[in-house]
């Protein structure tokens, strides 16, 4: 299950957690926009993190981001869960800043190496999510192991943008398949595409890590 979800007193279950803030937002509800604010404060800024790799512009999309909740919070109708519809408008706030600083694509892995030097000194958080139903352990099952989390984060500054972001919606968020389309604005089958590409980049990534969480670049 999602941690950190909203504890609406009264409700019990995704679907009336939804309705509420859907009715919260269209009545501009001050006191619901804060228990967003505080329950999703850590998952969107490490989103945040993850996209841009510096603290400094993820909170000021983080920012970004609320105030447009609560700009077109009417827009969103309850019939699905919040996080989806949250994270897509922190990642389309994220695209417009790079589209205007002429910086690289989450849409495409050109460019991704000339990123991630730049964003490898930020701090990150390891990710600590499992990958269920696979024959053998993932990555995330693999290094997400109390000392192999920091090995983990090591590994996932190096991805290029578009794999890391499927892997963080995936199974740090634990958004499904097609949340995780609808958030990225990708069909279904790119997203699965992406999920095993970055997998596999990730495995190797940690095959070649050494013990003290560095990395063998030789």
């Amino acid at each position: 299950m999602l941690a950190a979800t909203l504890t609406w007193a009264g409700f019990v279950d995704q679907a009336s957690e939804a309705r509420t803030i859907s009715e919260g937002l269209r009545r501009r509800d001050v006191a619901i926009l804060h228990k967003l604010v505080e329950c999703y404060q850590y998952r969107l800024t490490r989103y945040l993190l993850y996209l841009t790799g510096r603290q400094e512009l993820a909170e000021d999309l983080f920012q970004e981001t609320w105030l447009r909740v609560l700009e077109r919070g009417s827009q969103f109708d309850g019939r699905s869960r919040f996080e989806p519809w949250l994270f897509s408008i922190a990642r389309n706030l994220t695209m417009d800043h790079f589209r205007r600083k002429k910086m690289i694509s989450l849409d495409s892995p050109a460019g991704a190496h000339q990123e991630n030097n730049s964003s490898s000194g930020a701090q990150q958080e390891p990710l600590g999510a499992n990958l269920a139903d696979r024959n053998r352990p993932s990555p995330f099952e693999l290094a997400a192991r109390g000392e192999d989390a920091a090995r983990l984060a090591q590994a996932m500054i190096v991805l290029a943008p578009i794999y890391r972001e499927v892997l963080v919606l995936r199974f740090q968020e634990q958004l499904s398949l097609q949340e995780v389309a609808r958030v990225i604005g990708a069909p279904v089958p790119t997203v699965s595409s992406r999920l095993r590409r970055g997998l596999e980049a990730l495995r190797a990534h940690l095959e070649v890590a050494t013990p003290e969480g560095g990395t063998d670049v030789h």
